[in-house]
């Protein structure tokens, strides 16, 4: 098994290693409080550094010289010193209640939970999500209170809607900040990819810090308005080498789908209400039963693996080296991805341990067959099921599509045709480094000078290419021909660049003599350049040729984009600990964006927070129960710069656009047109009030958690608002409009009841409560809420931010009922009285959710392990666009097409069949809106660890993901961050089995 192994590391580095020693030891660690194995426990020979660490059992062996002195220390536990008497050395351990918190990544540094004063709450690979995880954000999904992950369905790239205590904006970005192994990301997802988190192997993740308060997130500035979640990375190791195998497989299907009508069922509905349309059924008198949710969708197979290698180079050179490939099935057929992953992690140290160096580098490929979701999904619910999918005869490939007496598409388009008939490969290569430089000087060791040095750099490329038949290219042309013109329908090619480069010093002191116990004082620049260039290609239909062309802009004749964003800051941050009882800290920064004018350039944001370890008092000091109980003050201010919606130039600054050559005054000459700017833009500002208590009781910290307060206060909001008639250069500009205000609470607890050598429980548990309010929007009341489009027409809004309601509500009328309680066709509540129902009648309704909640357990039984995981949500309300689309009985009637379309299921409730049309006051009907409270599983976990190998050991296990959600919702999921349910790519119910072989 050690050639085995010596033969694999030379393989990945390259690199021969050898052990010279004259003397084995060899022996176990153990747990004092269970008797149980330590796996993981660091030995090192002092005055070398020749070291190991604890197999999975305990064990481990070691060769030394005669004499040796081993130093075993363990996170948690008591190190120890003991001398090599002979070739057998067991040990047992004991906790350590001043060393129990784990290691939290903060900004610029680390802390333990025990001595931190912000709101930062750590999420290790223990506490993760297991099962088809395909992106880093579903590791945390429900994990951590406060920490709201939405994605926008369940495709494999599902863009993830990530909201910390809610957000602190309204049109301005409301996306925390996230920072991978020191390398901020920028706002910007490559072009082709919906969700940024999915370019790293999740597998390569070790932890999760998360910032929420501005007492911990100030040290950041800009972007951390809304907190900030750090991601770092697994590491070598500095004991023998170590090999992980991990493959997975899964098989997923659609959880719910659309109530509609089947063939037989659609035909009585349209002979009982439609029987003028009769005639429409079927195709040449043959009707078919044709489910076309089930004809777009598919058994999904997907597969991970990765394979990664710790090792410890030449006993100086700690190193870890991963391999990853995904490959996942969308549940909608052809929207596939592919993902090849890889990173090299390198933590040596020189100079007596006074340099330390840590360099990151990750690199992926990704490829994403997309689909046309919109109009596959929305087009299996409304297509006739009395039609078929494929017809020999057809022109269209072989796919059934109807076309009207002039040679025309009709209405419908075959949903399954739009899937097979488009290849639209979206391709990104990326990669994601950093070197950090820690050097503790020679002369003053309290002294450091820290250099991080950060790349994120990425390729992407797209091209939509339609084949021959294809209904999309179907043309008439000038002759009144029939016309195909497959082909490039669409390519992009886009290069990202982005530097980051932070210098710091830190000077940190123990005092041994005066209140003063501890202090540390760093200080320090940072520098980030955004850089996005690429370009677009569009292709449209030529009459004369029956030709596709390339559509050029005569504004921009190279089709190019172009944009850059600059960020400077100066920052600066001291700790004091006052007799290991009281922590003060307190930090500012100074940011500097180049999206604001000089005068408006730079924002001062700082931060200060108290602890109190009240366990450290002398009247706890023999209460031995209490393990940890620390009380936090924090008080600061964030600032805020990414505007939504502000691409190519910067907002403060006149822009001109050259106009096209119909825009000319004289032949040869050409008019350009300026863009509406705004040079008094400025910080939005977020500051933010928080008390918090740790606590921890019994050995082991058996009961802990973490109560914390918040109230947040935003001024200067950035928005896009309206301008008057002839007061700017466009109807609607980027500016600071008001305020908001938010408050809340958050709650983690865990629990561990059973705790023996055997037999192990844990529970853990958190919930959350956050509320906002828009208090001013200087000259306007109302901003509407762009992203909140309902399915009736362009620029038909359902949410507003109004003053004096919370954030993204619903404007609707109050729907009235018959006394069998049946909704009344068009009928409202005049709450005005006077008479006639009109916006004065119309009122808010909230639509995200108060409250969050997430909650799981582990159970372990000597080999056999259990676990589960499940969250929701409480309150809120979901627009079910679908039963405004489809949930009326009119919706069946052709519109100037031959083609009926399919409708939700009144027979079996789907629907109310009192709705004959959707026209009017309808469509803002609080009757569509709905209950978003639900209760979902995320996962059920079942594994047996089979480790009779000597350094070796395998799990099995399988994962059921998402096998059941609670809930009062009558339409397919209730989750979803716009609250508008409409074309919802189902969230996949999957079942995985796999292995994890450790070596």
């Amino acid at each position: 098994m050690k050639k085995i192994k010596q033969c694999l590391l030379l393989a990945v580095f390259m690199i021969p290693i050898g052990i010279f020693a004259q003397t084995t030891v060899n022996g176990t660690v153990t747990d004092q409080l269970t008797g149980g194995p330590l796996p993981g426990v660091s030995i090192v020979v002092i005055g070398t550094s020749t070291g190991t660490t604890t197999d999975f059992d305990g064990y481990y062996t070691l060769s030394v010289d005669d004499g040796a002195v081993l130093q075993f220390s363990y996170i948690g536990y008591k190190t120890l010193e003991v001398a090599v008497t002979g070739p057998n050395l067991d040990l047992v351990m004991e906790e350590d209640r001043a060393q129990l918190d784990e290691v939290v990544v903060i900004g610029y540094g680390t802390t333990t939970v025990k001595d931190a004063t912000g709101s930062v709450e750590a999420i290790t690979s223990e506490d993760f999500n297991k099962g088809a995880i395909v992106s880093t954000d579903q590791l945390l999904t429900g994990k951590a209170a406060g920490v709201r992950i939405t994605n926008s369905g369940g495709a494999p790239d599902a863009a993830p809607n990530i909201r910390i205590r809610g957000g602190a904006s309204l049109s301005a970005s409301n996306n925390p900040l996230i920072v991978i192994d020191g390398v901020p990301l920028d706002i910007s997802n490559p072009a082709g990819v919906n969700n940024p988190l999915s370019l790293v192997n999740p597998n390569d993740v070790d932890s999760f810090s998360i910032l929420k308060d501005a007492s911990a997130t100030a040290i950041y500035g800009s972007r951390a308005s809304n907190g900030v979640i750090i991601i770092t990375t697994k590491k070598g190791t500095s004991g023998k080498p170590q090999f992980n195998l991990s493959v997975t497989s899964t098989i997923s299907e659609a959880g719910n789908t659309i109530d509609v009508m089947d063939g037989p069922t659609f035909e009585r509905f349209i002979n009982e209400y439609h029987p003028t349309y009769s005639n429409l059924l079927g195709v040449d008198g043959v009707t078919y039963n044709t489910d076309w949710q089930d004809a777009i969708l598919r058994t999904a197979v997907s597969q991970d693996v990765s394979f990664s290698a710790r090792a410890n180079l030449f006993e100086k050179l700690p190193i870890r080296f991963s391999l990853g490939y995904n490959n996942t099935e969308g549940l909608v057929k052809r929207n596939d991805y592919e993902r090849f992953t890889t990173s090299l992690k390198l933590t040596p140290t020189f100079f007596d341990e006074h340099l330390k160096v840590d360099v990151n580098a990750k690199g992926i490929k990704a490829t994403k067959y997309t689909v046309d979701e919109s109009g596959a999904l929305g087009g299996a619910i409304s297509m006739d099921p009395t039609k078929p999918i494929y017809d020999d005869a057809s022109i269209f490939g072989g796919y059934y599509q109807s076309i009207t007496d002039d040679g025309l598409l009709d209405g419908q388009w075959n949903p399954v045709a739009l899937l097979m008939q488009r290849s639209r490969p979206e391709n990104v290569a990326k990669f994601l480094g950093n070197v950090e430089l820690d050097y503790k000087m020679h002369f003053l060791p309290e002294l450091r000078a820290v250099l991080n040095l950060g790349l994120e750099y990425s390729e992407s490329d797209i091209e939509e290419v339609y084949s021959d038949n294809a209904i999309a290219t179907y043309e008439l042309n000038s002759d009144n021909e029939a016309v195909f013109n497959p082909g490039v329908n669409y390519r992009e090619d886009q290069v990202i660049r982005n530097h980051t480069m932070d210098a710091y010093l830190v000077y940190a002191k123990e005092l041994e003599e005066g209140p003063i116990t501890r202090f540390d004082v760093q200080g320090g620049y940072s520098y980030q350049n955004f850089v996005n260039d690429g370009t677009k290609e569009e292709y449209d239909y030529n009459d004369a040729t029956g030709l596709r062309y390339l559509v050029v802009d005569e504004s921009n004749p190279d089709n190019r984009y172009y944009t850059i964003l600059n960020l400077q800051s100066f920052f600066g941050r001291t700790n004091i600990n006052i007799a290991d009882k009281y922590l003060l800290t307190a930090s500012i920064r100074a940011d500097g964006s180049s999206l604001f004018s000089e005068d408006n350039r730079w924002g001062y944001f700082p931060a200060v927070a108290l602890a109190w370890k009240i366990n450290e008092e002398n009247f706890l000091k023999d209460v031995h129960f209490v393990n940890d109980l620390k009380l936090r003050l924090g008080w600061g201010k964030t600032g805020q710069q990414d505007v939504t919606g502000v691409a190519g130039y910067f907002p403060y600054r006149p822009l001109f656009i050259a106009g096209s050559v119909s825009s000319q005054y004289l032949e040869g000459t050409t008019l350009y047109s300026a863009a509406a700017f705004n040079e008094d833009l400025t910080w939005e500002k977020t500051t933010t009030y928080n008390a918090g208590l740790d606590f921890g009781f019994f050995p082991g910290r058996r009961i802990s958690g973490t109560f914390d307060v918040f109230y947040r206060e935003t001024t200067d909001l950035l928005a896009e608002v309206p301008v008057a008639p002839g007061q700017a250069l466009a109807s609607s500009f980027i500016d600071n409009v008001g305020t908001t205000e938010s408050k809340g609470f958050e709650l983690s607890l865990n629990f561990t009841p059973v705790q023996t050598r055997d037999v192990n429980l844990e529970f853990n548990t958190n919930i959350a409560y956050s509320e906002a309010e828009v208090t001013d929007l200087e000259d306007v009341t109302t901003i509407s809420a762009t992203e909140s489009s309902l399915p009736t027409g362009t620029g038909v809004y359902l949410a507003d931010h109004a003053v004096g309601e919370q954030p993204y509500s619903a404007l609707v009328f109050k729907q009235l009922y018959d006394e069998d309680g049946n909704p009344i066709h068009d009928a409202f509540a005049d709450f005005t009285g006077d008479g006639v129902v009109d916006d004065d009648d119309m009122y808010y309704r909230p639509l995200r959710p108060n409250w969050t909640f997430g909650f799981g357990f582990n159970f372990n039984y000597k080999k056999f392990d259990f676990s589960s995981s499940f969250r929701g949500q409480i309150g809120g309300e979901v627009y079910n666009a679908v039963r405004l689309s489809n949930g009326y009985t009119d919706n069946a009637i052709p519109n100037n097409s031959q083609s009926l379309s399919n409708v939700l299921d009144f027979y079996s409730g789907a629907a109310d069949s009192n709705f004959v049309d959707v026209s009017g006051n309808v469509p803002f009907s609080d009757y569509y809106l709905e209950d978003a409270s639900f209760l979902r599983c995320e996962s059920i976990v079942l594994g047996y660890t089979i480790d009779q190998f000597k350094n070796m050991r395998l799990r099995l296990f399988g994962v059921v993901n998402n096998p059941f959600i609670i809930t009062n919702y009558s339409g397919q999921d209730p989750e979803n961050f716009n609250a508008i349910d409409n074309n919802f790519y189902p969230r996949p119910r999957s079942i995985s089995l796999g292995l994890n072989l450790d070596f």
